[in-house]
């Protein structure tokens, strides 16, 4: 096992999407340590505050080459990493180590035309939020006596797909911008491989967000943390599912609600089938009585996303992905 450095530059970062065409930031083996470097607001250059932007993302900014900017997507991401001897058809476990805000400020954003709400407002409105991070909060309102614990996580934790370009935007199958507030260090999330190598990448910083991110954005912040990149050859995924020490949490992503429950409903009681020896109906049976459905977040267009939470604790024997 190799621990690595991967700061954000202008040649390990790209941004607004994933793609096979690539070339990676680093290169590691399965069970390699990366300390990694994440920096937000790259989309809001001619927004946001000077001020606010760090000498290392203003260089970023100014001279990211343009074969690393991607789009369509609005996502600032490190990577890609290949890891060797991934390959189609493989299982990619990231797991979360320790995670660190970088800055202490972030930003909330409502753009017309997205969001819960997206005919509600008519005008773009841009929040910088100071974040205490000696004592782990932030107040919004300002004044209002609101004291908000922050929980930081990455937005964005995804492989590439063969398609030379994908927008960072709407998560799917390859994982990217699922914006799961569960995924806190100790936590594991395991990503289908799509092409040699699984070309992960990962980003788009949270301070602090609830289930469903209705207004378009979470506290969007600069952050830094530890992964473990781990390949599995006997593990077989179609779509994304994660597990925290508490749960295991199977994710789906459809054009409505409707489907992306359908899809997190069916992955649980897969899960249920293969890891706790259960029929199908049991499996559905259980999801009733003991599984939480959340919705992830209804502001990704063209996907809307749902989780399942199984409690780990009502297995006698216990249960795990791997």
């Amino acid at each position: 096992m190799t621990k690595h450095n991967l700061k954000a530059t202008c040649e390990t970062v790209h941004f607004g999407g994933f793609s096979s065409q690539l070339e990676p930031a680093l290169t590691v083996d399965s069970g390699d340590r990366i300390d990694v470097e994440t920096y937000t607001a790259f989309c809001l250059k001619e927004e946001f505050p000077r001020d606010l932007i760090t000498p290392d993302l203003q260089e970023i900014i100014r001279d990211l080459p343009e074969e690393r900017k991607l789009g369509p997507g609005n996502h600032l991401l490190t990577g890609p990493i290949c890891v060797k001897g991934a390959e189609p058809g493989d299982v990619l476990e990231v797991g979360l180590e320790e995670i660190s805000l970088t800055q202490p400020v972030g930003f909330n954003l409502i753009r017309p035309g997205w969001g819960g709400l997206p005919d509600r407002f008519s005008e773009v409105s841009l929040r910088a939020i100071p974040l205490d991070l000696e004592q782990g909060i932030a107040e919004f309102p300002a004044g209002k006596g609101i004291r908000i614990p922050l929980r930081p996580f990455f937005g964005v934790l995804g492989v590439a797909l063969p398609e030379k370009n994908v927008s960072s935007i709407p998560p799917g199958k390859h994982g990217g911008n699922m914006d799961n507030r569960h995924f806190l260090p100790g936590s594991r999330v395991f990503l289908p491989v799509f092409v040699p190598g699984a070309l992960f990448s990962l980003g788009d910083g949270h301070a602090v967000q609830g289930d469903g991110e209705v207004n378009l954005t979470a506290i969007e912040a600069s952050m830094k943390g530890t992964i473990t990149l781990t390949l599995h050859k006997d593990m077989k995924l179609t779509s994304p599912v994660a597990e925290t020490p508490e749960h295991i949490i199977a994710m789906g992503f459809g054009r409505t609600l409707d489907d992306a429950f359908e899809e997190a409903l069916l992955q649980a009681i897969n899960i249920l089938e293969k890891n706790a020896g259960l029929s199908f109906e049991e499996a559905y049976v259980l999801c009733s009585l003991r599984v939480n459905f959340h919705i992830t977040q209804v502001v990704n267009p063209p996907q809307r996303g749902v989780h399942a939470m199984i409690p780990k604790a009502i297995f006698q024997d216990g249960m795990e992905l791997s």
